[in-house]
């Protein structure tokens, strides 16, 4: 049982440069969403950053939400939150399964999430895991999203810069051509 066991917990890091979270809720179980979105907002505020919050209808609606934000917002991270309670249809899987996918290919294009969607049996598991004084997974996604926005100072900026340069800057001085 999760309750009983031994987690280590990671500092949560500390920021010299301004850093903006942008924490995207799912309202729909509208208490344990509001407890998730306590404990992010004081795991940001504890590691000197700021946020804003966004809320979408449901998990699904969630990664294109970062998209959209990642495209045209200036934040360097996301926290996901939100609550899936299984129910009698095979909805639940489906919620489940893409919206969390849907998170994970956005990490892997360099969007920095913490992912603090629940997916749970039943509401009493949800009360729990959302209590900011008890599991606090609210706190836990903002804190893994801090952790990616340091990692990602520590070790490069967003973009390797592969591709093509704008303008036609793809020949060398000597006339050949390059890549960026």
């Amino acid at each position: 049982m999760a309750g009983t066991e031994q987690h280590h917990i990671m500092e949560t890091p500390k920021f010299d440069e301004p850093t903006k979270l942008l924490i995207v809720v799912s309202p729909y179980y509208k208490d344990i969403a509001d407890n998730l979105l306590a404990g992010a907002k004081a795991e940001i505020e504890g590691a000197g950053a700021t946020w804003e919050v966004a809320e979408m209808p449901g998990a699904l609606e969630i990664p294109p939400a970062i998209r959209i934000a990642d495209r045209q917002g200036d934040f360097d991270g996301y926290v996901a939150l939100g609550c899936i309670i299984r129910g009698e249809t095979t909805h639940y899987d489906t919620v489940c399964n893409d919206s969390s996918r849907g998170l994970m290919l956005l990490g892997l294009q360099g969007c920095n999430i913490g992912n603090g969607i629940l997916t749970v049996e039943n509401r009493a598991q949800a009360e729990v895991r959302a209590d900011p004084h008890g599991q606090n997974k609210g706190g836990g996604a903002a804190a893994a999203a801090l952790h990616l926005i340091a990692m990602q100072r520590t070790y490069g900026p967003k973009s390797k810069g592969l591709g093509f340069r704008p303008g036609g800057k793809n020949l060398d001085d000597d006339g050949s051509f390059q890549i960026a």
